[in-house]
């Protein structure tokens, strides 16, 4: 009905003439200069004048009064805050807008977010949330189906494949590259197809169209109150009368529009940031224009109120070929010395709560599904709408003013403790045994400053029991990490048995970070070991007489010490203090880790508009290489049992911990930064490299939103001919989990993972730089107004994070021991921490579950449970990934069959139905528009009989012989999405 309903509402084109399509829209941030509710209420007028609330109400009067008129929306959070605030009579006629096409919703998601530093799992579900609104509201006429990415700065490949498989007909944005704009312009190659992931083939090409104005109005076109444009006047008998001049000028812009696309459609952005509060005046004058240039007799010209819904429609009727892009648009520049690519660490602590945050919105979905909680459906909702907020693109990037990043931050914070209701409910009845006649009705906290070795309830209690949950789909054997305030204490798993611990020191310098309120000194470790997947396991820990360190649990420390690293490693500090690591296994493999910055530019030699390092872009005074560090620090050497660690200070603000922890390949680096040095009125910017002998000739890999990888060059674009004014910041490039080197010859390989979302380059042959804070003094002219210099408890920002480095090749044990680090770095087990009293183990242990399963069989290795969460009424919604790429692997990347009938324990699957990756369409339903790739036209005849060969297989085997609806086939890096049935086992409503 939609598909029918929207190319029938949509205006009619001449194919002999120039047509117009005017897009009236508003782009309206959740989140910049000022916060959210800031925004919508239009409070704190002198920061913006903007208030969306009067920009939806205006809109809506506006649409009503010419039919004609069209609009489109794209930030459900502000809608939907909207929405639920209006009358029955004003929702009617908004249901009478979107049925007839006139308001349109476009991208749909919860907000519009970046594409740089967010995570797949994050923007999946904040479009799942904010589609799923509209579906239930609006019905098929209101689902969007065009992405809509006008403002982010950036923009990644798997977030176009998302798009191609939540069934998007298209995508529009306006940021590019501007040389790579001026010169796709040229050769009108401004739209295009994009391939988006290999592994998937053509399935996720994807339509694509670079936006002339990015999205303003046309020069001199811009009709709202915010602008100084004049208004057109076309009586003739007043001395304003314009109406001629302002027509010609305006068809002489669109010619010269015409002039960098292929067709005989262009689109004009009609609009810009919180525009339409006063929409009468804009579409006034845009009633005026259409009417005076389609009024003119043998007119070359027709222009239309449209949509981008529309204008697709009218490209694809023309059945042109277009040319095709295989990479992706990162970094974006818009000069030659404005490389946006400080943002990809602007903020990184917001960064981290933000990965933090994602991690527990799983765990609490998966917990609510699991256990039946409908009633706690409006805690979880704010925790998905609150982590929708911040993977806006001047949230989680670290590009919005400092009060409003404290909202951000208030506002996830104020959704977690919210859903800590949900799991610790969940746990007392999970935990509980059913025979159990305990009164006991324990709590389960969580503890969310572990990154500081802060936590109130293992610091406070001699008695306490910890928790740990795998969201991941496979087993999960983990080292823990307690903070404690003694050093002898005993640990017993659920058998009873005693295991074995070590304590290490809080290292010195994360006692004094700035607002740590922790009685913990010592962290206590042990080994977690066999936690069943989406399935917890549970330690009882007792305090015992206090101990010397070298005698507490096989602990020992041996001050004469140079090194660390068990069997695996050589590990020491040189002269410099910097790490340098020498493989045991591998004998020619070695790096070294050290620690730089470079200089921003100082107050003295600002100048407007500025070009100076700040929260979007990273501008070093000088291009030269970075400042390395004097080491005036120390180091000490711990090892124990289980984990041995050098803890070394490199001068007053730079110190860090590296860690080996016994049978493990992966060498910890948690690295402590701030406050960030700014002697001399000089902002700086803090890098760690990982230098190594590996011959990589220019070549690294990184990450895109943590799924697919994306090779790199030194000093290259794929698409066109750059000149590098700036060569160090051009060649950084935003990673979210993962980047990695490897030898061209040998395929060693080096990976680091990391915690949270970074800028990484490579400079050199066997090199990798990636940047960990920053502190910036200067704005750098796009917009904030406000340096980003991060202060928390009266001075700049302390930052702590971890990396993890990974030594080994492209073996499938290598591959598989990568993508397992990789996932519980993300998706790091929760840690739930029951305080006690004067219950003893055995009392525990016969009232409560130490142990559980959530699923009944095994999941194959290269897939992964993504998603499972409540959906409505008595379903829940689940995907399926396949976790590996083509070529990636010769035994996992392959096609694999999973059965989910009698996968998980607390449920039984009654019915199972296929839906896009957004859940908001059956797939059966899912019908994209055919876009035919000028390469395509190219191939020989016996090479289109070769390619429908493929085709055909490809569409054969991906459905072979599978008649059972519960076996689920899962190609190399595809995700599939269903809407479960389910009967209830047990509950706990």
């Amino acid at each position: 009905m939609y598909t029918l309903m929207n190319q029938n509402s949509c205006p009619k084109v001449h194919p002999g003439k120039l047509n117009i399509h005017m897009v009236a829209h508003t782009h309206d941030d959740v989140g910049w200069l000022k916060t959210v509710d800031q925004y919508y209420y239009g409070s704190r007028q002198y920061i913006q004048k903007a208030g969306v609330q009067f920009i939806l109400d205006s809109v809506i009067e506006a649409l009503l009064q010419n039919p004609e008129r069209r609009f489109i929306y794209a930030e459900t959070a502000f809608f939907w805050k909207w929405w639920l605030h209006q009358n029955e009579k004003v929702k009617t006629s908004v249901k009478h807008l979107v049925d007839e096409g006139r308001l349109e919703f476009i991208g749909g998601a919860w907000t519009m977010n970046d594409e740089a530093v967010t995570y797949y799992q994050s923007t999946i579900d904040q479009f799942t949330w904010g589609l799923r609104l509209l579906n239930d509201t609006f019905g098929e006429c209101g689902r969007p189906k065009i992405g809509w990415q006008i403002d982010p700065f950036g923009h990644a490949k798997e977030q176009a494949s998302m798009f191609t498989q939540m069934g998007y007909d298209g995508l529009l944005f306006g940021r590019l590259d501007y040389a790579d704009k001026k010169k796709r312009l040229q050769e009108k190659n401004g739209e295009l197809i994009w391939k988006s992931n290999p592994s998937l083939g053509d399935d996720a090409d994807l339509f694509t169209s670079v936006l002339f104005h990015l999205y303003q109005a046309p020069t001199g076109f811009c009709f709202d109150v915010l602008c100084k444009d004049e208004v057109l006047i076309e009586d003739p008998d007043s001395p304003e009368y314009n109406i001629d001049t302002k027509v010609e000028e305006f068809l002489a812009a669109m010619r010269y529009q015409s002039e960098s696309y292929k067709t005989n459609n262009i689109i004009i952005t009609m609009g810009g940031d919180f525009n339409y509060q006063h929409a009468q005046l804009y579409f006034g004058n845009m009633d005026i224009l259409i009417r005076n240039i389609n009024a003119r007799n043998g007119s070359d010209y027709n222009i239309i109120y449209s949509t981008p819904a529309c204008y697709l429609k009218a490209l694809n009727d023309l059945n042109e070929t277009w040319p095709i892009k295989n990479d992706d648009f990162f970094p974006y520049a818009s000069d030659k010395n404005s490389y946006w690519t400080g943002y990809y660490t602007s903020r990184p602590a917001l960064k981290f709560f933000e990965r933090l945050g994602n991690n527990f919105l799983q765990v609490v979905k998966q917990m609510s599904a699991l256990h039946n909680l409908a009633s706690d459906h409006i805690k979880l909702d704010k925790f998905r709408e609150a982590m929708g907020v911040l993977q806006h693109h001047d949230a989680v990037t670290g590009t919005e003013k400092q009060h409003v990043a404290n909202d951000y931050a208030q506002i996830l914070h104020k959704s977690i403790k919210g859903a800590e209701e949900i799991t610790s409910r969940v746990m007392r009845g999970w935990l509980k045994k059913e025979k159990s006649s305990s009164k006991l009705s324990p709590e389960f906290h969580s503890c969310l400053l572990l990154n500081i070795s802060a936590c109130y309830d293992t610091e406070n209690n001699k008695n306490f029991v910890v928790t740990l949950y795998n969201p991941t789909s496979q087993p999960l054997k983990t080292y823990v990490r307690i903070p404690v305030s003694n050093t002898g204490y005993t640990v017993k798993n659920y058998l009873g048995t005693e295991i074995l611990t070590q304590v290490v020191p809080v290292p010195l310098t994360v006692e004094r970070t700035p607002g740590r309120e922790s009685k913990a000194r010592f962290e206590l470790i042990f080994s977690a070991i066999g936690t069943p997947p989406l399935g917890f396991q549970s330690f009882y820990i007792s305090e015992i007489n206090r101990k010397p360190l070298d005698e507490a649990n096989n602990y020992s420390r041996n001050e004469t010490a140079t090194f660390i690293g068990s069997d695996m490693y050589h590990i020491y500090v040189d002269k410099s203090g910097n790490i340098k690591i020498q493989s045991k296994l591998k004998k020619n493999l070695s790096f070294k880790q050290s620690f730089s910055y470079y200089e921003g530019s100082s107050p003295r030699t600002n100048f407007y508009p500025a070009k100076n390092s700040g929260a979007y872009i990273f501008r070093p005074m000088e291009e030269t290489e970075a400042v390395a560090f004097n080491y005036t620090g120390s180091y000490s050497i711990f090892k124990g049992p289980l984990v041995e660690e050098l803890h070394i200070n490199i001068n007053n603000w730079i110190s860090q911990v590296v860690r080996v922890y016994s049978g493990q390949n992966r060498i910890e680096f948690n690295w402590l930064v701030g406050p960030i040095n700014t002697t001399g009125d000089v902002g700086r910017e803090v890098v760690t490299r990982y230098t190594t002998n590996l011959k990589s000739e220019e070549i690294f890999y990184t990450d895109s939103n943590g799924r697919q990888m994306i090779k790199r060059k030194r000093n290259f674009r794929p698409t066109w001919n750059q000149t590098f004014h700036e060569p160090i910041s051009s060649n950084y490039y935003p990673i979210t989990t993962k980047v990695y080197l490897q030898d061209s010859k040998s395929e060693s390989k080096m990976t680091v993972l990391t915690d949270r979302s970074e800028g990484v380059t490579s400079l050199k042959d066997g090199e990798l730089e990636l940047m960990l804070h920053r502190r910036c003094l200067m704005d750098d002219g796009f917009g904030v107004l406000e340096a980003l210099d991060e202060q928390a408890f009266g001075e700049g920002l302390v930052v702590q994070g971890q990396h993890s480095i990974l030594l080994g090749n492209n073996s499938d044990e290598s591959v598989v021991e990568e993508k397992n680090q990789a996932l519980q770095t993300s998706l790091k087990p929760w840690i739930f921490i029951t305080p006690i009293e004067n219950i003893s183990f055995e009392d525990w242990k016969n009232n409560f579950n130490m142990k559980a399963y959530s699923l009944n069989k095994a999941v194959p290795r290269n897939v992964h449970i993504l998603t499972l969460e409540p959906w409505k009424d008595d379903s829940i919604l689940l995907r399926l990934e396949h976790i590996f790429e083509i070529g990636e692997s010769v035994k996992y990347s392959i096609p694999v069959q999973v059965n989910i009938k009698d996968l998980f324990s607390e449920f039984t699957i009654v019915s199972i139905k296929e839906t896009n990756l957004s859940g908001n369409q059956w797939r059966k339903d899912v019908n994209r528009m055919k876009w035919q790739a000028e390469t395509e036209n190219k191939l020989s005849q016996s090479e289109k009989i070769t390619v429908r060969k493929l085709h055909y297989r490809k569409g054969r085997n991906s459905n072979h012989m599978n008649n059972d609806p519960f076996n689920i086939d899962l190609k190399p890096m595809e995700i599939k999405t269903f809407i479960v049935k389910i009967a209830l086992h047990k509950g706990l409503d």
